[in-house]
């Protein structure tokens, strides 16, 4: 039972951050998120004694099956058409806050990367990770990483929806993206 206890602790810690890479991943699909992590986690307890005994980082393994769930559906997706029975939410921005406006504004920009590219946006930026530990977790050389995050980061400088004079992209409060064109440091 300290085993269930130590992996139910697990969940109430990392959940709601894989929630989140989740989402980012997805382009704002919060359904989709919540469907990646819920497969995560069970695949994550199905090898809960494996990561837990060993040096595994246990917040790493969940992730990087997120990741893998999310290329695996990803790649499924592009080879056959998406049907739904309903259209797309239209949002109404009029009662909208700053915070939610700004979110809408990322994700909408976020949407026009690649999926590499937005996997190494997300992992450098929002989980703070560094060139080679994005590369370990994407399965990519150091070399792509750098030069991904280069044509994402242009392609989210001269997004339509971001370009406005020193703005800056804030996915959490610690971690800002300047999208500026003047600002080439980043």
């Amino acid at each position: 039972m300290a085993e269930r206890d130590s992996f139910d602790e697990f969940v109430r810690g990392c959940s709601y951050r894989l929630f989140q890479v989740g989402c980012l991943l997805s382009g704002g699909d919060t359904h989709r998120a919540e469907d990646l992590v819920a497969e995560a986690l069970a695949r994550v307890y199905l090898a809960w004694p494996r990561v837990r005994s060993g040096d595994t980082d246990a917040f790493g393994y969940a992730r990087r099956t997120l990741v893998n769930l999310h290329t695996d559906w990803w790649r499924r997706l592009r080879r056959r058409e998406l049907l739904t029975d309903r259209l797309p939410e239209r949002q109404d921005r009029t009662d909208a806050s700053a915070d939610i406006a700004q979110r809408d504004t990322v994700m909408r920009s976020l949407r026009r990367l690649t999926h590499r590219e937005r996997a190494v946006v997300v992992f450098r930026y929002f989980l703070d990770l560094t060139e080679q530990e994005t590369a370990a977790e994407l399965g990519i050389s150091v070399g792509t990483v750098k030069s991904t995050n280069a044509r994402a980061l242009a392609k989210l400088r001269a997004s339509p929806d971001l370009k406005q004079p020193n703005h800056t992209v804030v996915l959490r409060p610690e971690v800002a993206i300047p999208v500026s064109t003047r600002s080439r440091d980043v």
